[in-house]
């Protein structure tokens, strides 16, 4: 795994705007793929390949169907377009137990043939996050998991996969705590970007990072 590379094709984004009146946390990541539309579409849609490169899930993966992600998030599938003129999409609820669920949009974008721009959203309401939770950690703490995420899908895209326990032993080797911190420097700068103190930026980032690596016990729920 190029670390460097994989880091460098994410674009990131970290804004604090209203959505839907509702004054939000608003992330966005964005990769492009070397897959066609139809075939990215049913890779993260489909419950036989999603744990490929990301978790086993379980539910009704339809319009508002519920799903549940091995050990990890749950929510309501809200919206749901598969590949039409060249672009699909979904939306679903993110719910991890801790404060009220994220909003997160999923869009493909087909840029030719066997090429995919994958885009996510994560909207988070600004009074759903528990107090102290976004001076500490910042948007590493959700910004980290979805970078992992988008490793996950650049390495099966690639053809190679990888399954959820070797990805875990993987981000405990001296490479995957190098990716890991490049996230969460790369967070850290978005954070600065989108007004917050650079010492505030980089100890929320380190925090985070931490957590990542088991040196700081996990947030409590």
């Amino acid at each position: 795994m190029d670390v460097s590379a994989q880091l460098g094709a994410v674009e990131r984004g970290i804004e604090t705007k209203e959505v839907d009146g509702v004054l939000s946390f608003v992330q966005t990541l964005s990769q492009t793929y070397p897959s066609a539309i139809d075939d990215l579409w049913d890779a993260v849609t489909t419950a036989e390949r999603i744990p490929r490169w990301f978790l086993p899930v379980s539910g009704e993966l339809r319009l508002g169907g519920h799903y549940q992600l091995e050990g990890n998030a749950a929510g309501e599938i809200r919206s749901c377009d598969p590949p039409r003129d060249g672009s699909a999409g979904y939306t679903l609820t993110w719910g991890t137990g801790m404060g009220e669920p994220a909003i997160v949009h999923v869009r493909l974008t087909a840029l030719g043939a066997a090429s995919t721009r994958f885009e996510l959203e994560n909207v988070a309401a600004v009074d759903s996050i528990p107090d102290g939770f976004w001076e500490q950690f910042g948007p590493s703490a959700t910004g980290m998991g979805w970078d992992s995420a988008l490793l996950g899908l650049a390495s099966y895209a690639d053809g190679d996969g990888i399954s959820p326990e070797d990805g875990e032993a993987w981000l405990a080797t001296d490479e995957g705590k190098s990716f890991l911190r490049g996230s969460a420097d790369a967070w850290a700068r978005e954070h600065m970007a989108a007004g917050a103190e650079p010492a505030v930026a980089t100890a929320a980032a380190t925090t985070t990072y931490r957590m990542y690596t088991g040196e700081l016990p996990p947030p409590a729920m």
